[in-house]
């Protein structure tokens, strides 16, 4: 298939640029793929979709505060000009403190060099909080850096490293960033950017979900920088993932594995959780369902996944899916292709932006039902 299949025009004012006022208040498209119809609604209304039954697959990993403004340390200590200003986006923890980094402008920095790290605005008013040696080249411009600091490094970076915002979101991180580019689930540190279909979720819908009979399992992925990359290939069969790390615990893959022996839905909340189950997904030929022998279940543990899911894949663990709309070619589109119809999708997609619906990470969803 060519990358240009998954193209669509979308008018810059309708890419939003802050939360809603509520995180269950934005809009949510309904996709009745059965009868190719669909519903304007809330999300606070996704509760009328729910049924007693049903299992909600939600990707708990938490937003690193990733971004640093630093200076870099002159190689003459008695130099009186401040270094260069220096952008760090933290990409994944190697071993230890040895990170594997974004930097910008990667051209002033090179094997050898130190930046100190500070507040934000970079200018070190109180001294330097944290500092880095760059160690190495990495792959695709990055650099392999080495970070020294006092006390905690988790606490260093949260007092300084600001929200990992996409590029699309043209403004600095904000203090209301740290809260709403999270989930309110969210527990296990290690993303860049968030796993969004989640963040329009309160703790009150949850447990109203759970009330009404609704199974949660969380499972982890940590969201690398990945999602924020083009295809870069004409034929998307040629385009190679990123891998992340996930890992499925014993009482989630029970949750999940259950419901699919018991032939229940599995609703997955956002594709990063969607990508967690079909990359742990096997054939199991002795469980025990209703309608026959075996069946697909998901296996507990930890891994990494370079899973790319296209038309013409054949979902193993999921039914449905709670999604944001996403960006003009890139592989999450084609992983809700996948799920319905190309075509489809771009006619919804059409329908989306007549109807100005929010789009991207802080915009509205949209439920495949």
């Amino acid at each position: 298939m060519n990358i240009n299949d998954f193209d669509y025009p979308l008018p810059e004012h309708l890419i939003a640029q802050r939360p809603a006022d509520r995180r269950d208040a934005s809009r949510l498209l309904v996709v009745h793929r059965e009868t190719d119809t669909v519903e304007h609604r809330h999300f606070y209304d996704i509760l009328n979709y729910l049924q007693p039954g049903d299992c909600l697959v939600l990707n708990d990993s938490r937003v690193l505060p990733a971004r640093l403004y630093g200076r870099k340390v002159p190689q003459d200590p008695s130099a009186k000009e401040p270094g260069a200003k220096v952008e760090f986006l933290l990409i994944k923890r190697r071993e230890g403190d040895v990170w594997e980094t974004m930097v910008r402008p990667g051209r002033r920095l090179k094997p050898g060099d130190v930046v100190a790290f500070s507040g934000p605005g970079s200018d070190l008013p109180d001294g330097p909080v944290l500092s880095a040696e760059i160690l190495d080249y990495g792959e695709d411009g990055t650099r392999i850096v080495a970070f020294a600091y006092d006390g905690l490094f988790m606490e260093r970076l949260e007092q300084i490293g600001t929200m990992p915002l996409p590029p699309y979101i043209e403004r600095p991180g904000e203090d209301e960033d740290r809260e709403r580019y999270q989930t309110v689930y969210s527990r296990e540190d290690g993303s860049v950017a968030a796993p969004t279909a989640g963040l329009h979720f309160t703790g009150e819908l949850l447990a109203a979900a759970e009330k009404k009979g609704v199974e949660l399992a969380y499972v982890t992925l940590h969201v690398g920088i990945g999602t924020f990359r083009p295809v870069k290939v004409e034929r998307i069969e040629d385009h190679h993932m990123h891998f992340e790390e996930y890992s499925i615990n014993e009482e989630a893959a029970e949750i999940i594995n259950r419901a699919k022996r018991e032939g229940r839905r599995i609703i997955s909340v956002g594709t990063t959780s969607t990508r967690t189950v079909e990359s742990a997904a096997y054939w199991d030929a002795e469980a025990k369902t209703p309608a026959k022998a075996g069946c697909w279940q998901v296996r507990p543990g930890s891994d990494s996944t370079g899973i790319f899911i296209y038309p013409g894949y054949e979902f193993k663990i999921i039914d449905s899916l709670i999604t944001n709309f996403h960006l003009p070619k890139s592989t999450l589109l084609m992983l809700i292709s996948a799920l319905y119809d190309r075509e489809k999708i771009l006619k919804v997609y059409d329908e989306a932006i007549r109807e100005e619906y929010r789009f991207f990470s802080y915009g509205d969803a949209m439920f495949l039902e």
